[in-house]
Parts: structure tokens; sequence; C-alpha cells
């Protein structure tokens, strides 16, 4: 169900060796489990069987889901001082042993939250939770209505729009943006055969999307595409060729920064980050932090 988009999502990604950090004092790490969430690990849930944290809001309110001993999917909610709310998505299927359910992947600082749930046919369907905990259900219009068909909503910006992707009929994956008001645009990079905007911060306040996509040729480049429906395409420097030609787009600021990484001609992966105006930087050490704070119901 759900973990199979995700399952889907991991085989494309990488894991990226952690940068060497100087010597100072750890921060503390707080595990998150969701009350409720099982112990069972099943090669239907797998790999993400238990609790899965998606997204964190400046106000570090954070959102996710997790299995229950029934292996039933529900998306949560954990308050900074660690309360959870548990919740189902209108629609979401609750058959023990079958994987069906909610999955919550962003939230914004205003405490709207964007994910997908599946029915008991096993199609899928975006949803908008708000701070109040009221659901509104979409679907794209393309969107198949077949088993592990349907819509997927991975991003939502403080001004309510979400970014996503749905698959349609024909198990083709196309991205949409959906605006505040219910409108919803599919599109796809010219040439594309599989579109994938990023899961959680693939749309910023400026409705500006960036995510990847599979060309003709096999070859994977990312994308990024501007609120007046333009779309540019881009490999960057250094990546390789043939299987080695692949550059993920993973995430985007509210300055259209975005960053990713990418394979060399050797398959390694390296990260990056491209400017609004097209420069890339190497991804060399981690910086500092900014807090920003908005007022919310989250």
């Amino acid at each position: 169900m759900t973990n199979r988009m995700q399952a889907r999502f991991l085989n494309l990604t990488l894991l990226l060796a952690s940068l060497a950090l100087p010597a100072m004092a750890q921060p503390k790490v707080t595990v998150i489990d969701a009350p409720g969430a099982g112990t069972v690990s099943s090669p239907i849930c797998a790999p993400l069987c238990g609790t899965t944290a998606y997204a964190i809001n400046d106000l570090g309110v954070i959102v996710g889901s997790y299995t229950d001993a029934k292996i039933v999917p529900h998306g949560f909610l954990r308050q900074p001082d660690g309360r959870f709310v548990s919740f189902d998505a209108p629609g979401a299927g609750l058959g023990a042993g079958l994987n069906e359910g909610t999955v919550a992947y962003s939230i914004n600082d205003l405490g709207a939250i964007a994910g997908q749930f599946e029915d008991s046919n096993l199609v899928f369907h975006g949803f908008v939770r708000d701070c109040y905990g009221f659901f509104t259900t979409f679907e794209a219009k393309e969107a198949g209505k077949g088993a592990n068909q349907g819509t997927f909503a991975f991003s939502i910006n403080l001004e309510g729009a979400i970014a996503g992707t749905y698959v349609d009929s024909n198990n083709t994956n196309h991205g949409f943006e959906r605006s505040p008001e219910g409108e919803i645009v599919s599109f796809d990079p010219p040439g594309s055969v599989y579109t994938y905007p990023c899961q959680e911060t693939c749309i910023n306040s400026a409705g500006i999307v960036t995510g990847f996509y599979q060309d003709v040729n096999n070859a994977v480049r990312g994308f990024i595409r501007y609120s007046d429906g333009k779309i540019f395409t881009f490999d960057a420097p250094g990546v390789g060729t043939g299987a080695n030609k692949v550059t993920i787009a993973a995430s985007i600021n509210p300055q259209g920064a975005i960053s990713g990484y990418f394979l060399d001609s050797n398959g390694m992966a390296h990260g990056f980050i491209r400017y609004d105006e097209g420069t890339y930087n190497y991804v060399q050490r981690s910086g500092g932090c900014q807090i920003r704070r908005r007022h919310g119901c989250a």
C-alpha cells in the first residue's frame, strides 16, 4: 500500500556519507514512537514498519505515519511537548494485514498537513488536514482508478498549495500542483516518461516546484517548474553518463535554491546546491540554523 510508493522512492534515492564534524558536545536525540505503533516487522510494510517521521515545521510540530499491530498505517502529528494525535483520512482502508491507510508527508507553519491515503480498493487519494482537524480529499483528474494507481500529495507550502505525483491508468507517474483554492494542474517536463516531485519540501512559498524525472534515454534529470507553468530541466555538473546519468533534485527553499545529489561517472554520489540563477555549489559542510516563527494553530 503506502509503503510500496515509499519503497519506490527509496530505491531511487541513495544514502550519502555523513560529513565529519569538529569535536563538540553532541545534541540530544529523541526517539519517536507513536502510541499504538506495532512492533511487528513484515514484508507487507517493509522497509517502513513502525513509526516514520517525515516533516517538521518551524514550530517543531512533526508529522508522519505509523503501522499498528495489525499492519494498518495511520497518520500522526506530534506536538513539541511530546503529545501525539493519531488520525485516519476519511475513506482510508483499515483492513488488518493489508497495509492500507494514511500517510502524512508534509506540514506547513500554519498546521496544515498534506498526505495520501489508500482505500479498500487499493486506490490512492490525496488529502489536506487543516489545523483544526478537518479533512479535504482530492485526486488529480487524470489519476488512474485501479489498484496501486491514484494521487500522492507530498508537499504543502505556507499558502496551502500542494505538489505531488499521480499514477494514471497506464501506470505512468506525472507531476501535479494543487492551488489553495483546489485547482489541480498536471505537468511533465519535456520528454519525461516518469515525473516525480520530491517529497516534503518540493514546493516553496512562491509556488515553484522541483523534483526529478526519467527521460526516454533512461537518464534521470532534475527539473524546476515556475508558477507560470514554465519548466526548466537540468543536470548537475560532473554527472555521469548512461546508467550513472542521475540528478536528483530533493528540496527547494523560499529563495528558489535547490539541494540534491547526483552520480558521477564512477557511480559515486555528490551533493549539490543549485541557485535560482542556475549556478551550482557542491555540498562541503553543514552551516548554521535560521529559526523562523509564524502564528498558527499547529
